[in-house]
């Protein structure tokens, strides 16, 4: 990160960038494209090697495996080894983004996130208009496995800063720690750390025919025992290698470390990305004593809940109209065809990929006022609808990876007004995805609040048009 990035901006890639890279344990070839995607849309996967090419959302309620590394899952379609990738975009703050692959796991690269980084910086950082709504923690969270001796806890912090500890019992590895105190930190002191392998597990993965794309120098491959010179020349002939031998070190046939700690700096790397499926910035303090996949995923959840508990993102909005908009009204203007007097959203203060907030200041000088009724001026119920129709719009283009598009209603349900809106009044409209957008169609439910309480509801249906 430069010294100009500003942590409480959302932030997207400048331009697509195109990686390609064979799969860990799949040992299939693929191609990756990163493509910048707008404010609030996230960090989501897309097989576009899948008929209906379906969308993954980096979520830890998506998680069906965590054995060989992190694996998302919608339906049939899955994309396994995220986590060095999304590591790479918290590391270097990016929050939005569209990764294609036309395969069923992220490249391998050379086991650590510094080459997706250096893509990251080729394809450049672009600041956007929508402020980043960090969440932080204020209370301890615990998570303790005791069969695995997994210890993980997330303290209040001003920062994000993350330390892991291992003990693999192991006379190579010994007790290691790593540290991360901010995560501009993160491209130097944790990106280039690669993964570890102990011996032992690589035999047990190579005999189960696993890790075809693996390579001697794509992991830190840790010699737990004695090995006998049949057993070196089967290595050597695995990995299409003259000879392997092993260091006094107790590393196998490998280059030098990149940090004496390399291990649990990696450790430490792979907590980013597999939190990174929180879904949400957070600002806490983690130590994660002998971490793994299964336990981070599960950590993961358990903030995610804490957060959605208490941040109340299904219940009433709250509005500081100090707070920086994540759509002003020129953004709006060029995401919906409306213009006066029939824009009824003034800005947009939350959107992620399921819901959005906007509000509508509503004034004395509404030029439906003049008839509706002059001596006691209520705001008509179906334009109160239309607002909402508005800002579900903004939900559903938005959700979309490019293009331009108009959204048309096609019905309303379940529609009901319990309180009257009068000049004065800011109106908090909430739009949220009943179910995910299907060839085209948006199902969401709307909420008018006014003063902490509900106005108006509905259930609305919409479908989404390219313009041509």
């Amino acid at each position: 990160m430069d010294q100009n990035f500003n942590p409480d901006k959302q932030h997207t890639l400048g331009k697509n960038v195109t990686i390609n890279g064979t799969g860990l344990h799949t040992g299939i070839l693929v191609e990756m494209n990163l493509k910048p995607a707008n404010p609030g849309f996230g960090i989501q996967f897309q097989r576009i090697d899948l008929p209906g090419q379906p969308i993954i959302k980096a979520d830890c309620d998506l998680v069906t495996d965590t054995s060989r590394g992190t694996t998302l899952q919608v339906g049939d379609a899955k994309v396994s080894t995220v986590e060095h990738i999304l590591a790479a975009l918290v590391g270097m703050g990016i929050d939005n983004v569209l990764i294609e692959i036309n395969g069923p796991e992220i490249p391998i690269m050379d086991g650590s996130s510094a080459p997706f980084i250096n893509y990251i910086e080729e394809a450049g950082i672009i600041e956007q208009d929508a402020a980043k709504a960090w969440y932080s923690i204020d209370e301890n969270i615990y998570l303790y496995d005791e069969k695995k001796r997994v210890e993980m806890v997330a303290m209040p912090a001003i920062d994000y800063q993350i330390t892991t500890l291992i003990d693999f019992n192991s006379p190579v590895l010994g007790t290691q720690h790593a540290g991360l105190k901010s995560i501009k930190d993160f491209k130097n002191e944790i990106a280039p750390c690669r993964t570890f392998v102990f011996l032992h597990e690589l035999e047990m993965l190579l005999e189960n025919n696993l890790i075809k794309g693996g390579d001697i120098n794509n992991a830190i491959v840790v010699v737990d025992k004695p090995l006998t010179d049949a057993e070196m020349d089967r290595l050597a002939k695995t990995f299409k290698r003259e000879k392997i031998e092993v260091k006094s070190e107790g590393y196998l046939n490998n280059l030098e470390l990149r940090f004496p700690n390399e291990p649990a700096r990696h450790k430490l790397l792979d907590v980013v990305g597999d939190l990174a499926l929180i879904g949400y910035p957070i600002k806490a303090r983690i130590i994660a004593n002998r971490p793994g996949h299964s336990t981070n995923v599960e950590f993961a959840k358990k903030i995610k809940q804490y957060i959605k508990k208490n941040k109340h993102v299904k219940d009433v909005p709250v509005y500081n109209p100090a707070t920086p908009s994540i759509f002003n009204l020129q953004r709006i203007e060029k995401t919906l065809p409306h213009r006066f007097p029939f824009l009824l959203v003034d800005k947009i203060i939350e959107l992620t990929d399921t819901y959005i907030v906007g509000i509508k200041n509503v004034t004395f000088n509404e030029w439906f006022f003049q008839g509706h009724f002059p001596n006691n001026p209520v705001m008509p119920g179906v334009l109160q609808v239309e607002a909402l129709a508005q800002t579900g719009g903004i939900l559903c283009i938005n959700s979309l990876p490019e293009g331009d598009y108009d959204t048309y209603f096609l019905k309303i349900d379940n529609c009901k007004f319990k309180q009257k809106v009068l000049p004065g009044d800011t109106m908090i409209l909430k739009m949220e995805f009943v179910s995910p957008i299907r060839r085209g169609i948006c199902e969401m439910r709307g909420t008018v609040y006014v003063g902490g309480k509900v106005a108006t509801e509905a259930n609305l249906v919409a479908q989404l048009v390219k313009r041509k």
